[in-house]
């Protein structure tokens, strides 16, 4: 999972570079993906409305249902 989103990222910013994406394994059935992303790039990652970082949560929670583990996104600058 954490591939994927890394790999979704990486095709929208313009500093593929800088995504990186942490994997915090909360219990056996919750897993929290940190995305970090530069300062400049987050307006593409939100974008309009929250709707790009809707449609990712979107994917992860069809994935959630298939597996049975509950994929929770968040979105980050980097330092």
């Amino acid at each position: 999972m954490k591939d994927l989103v890394e790999y979704i990222a990486k095709s929208i910013v313009t500093k593929p570079e800088e995504v990186r994406v942490l994997e915090n394994k909360i219990s056996d059935y919750e897993i929290q993906l940190e995305l970090y992303v530069a300062e400049e790039d987050l307006g593409r990652v939100i974008g309009k409305r929250g709707k790009v970082a809707k449609n990712i949560r979107n994917i992860l929670r069809a994935i959630s249902i298939k597996e049975s583990v509950n994929y929770n996104l968040k979105i980050m600058e980097t330092d």
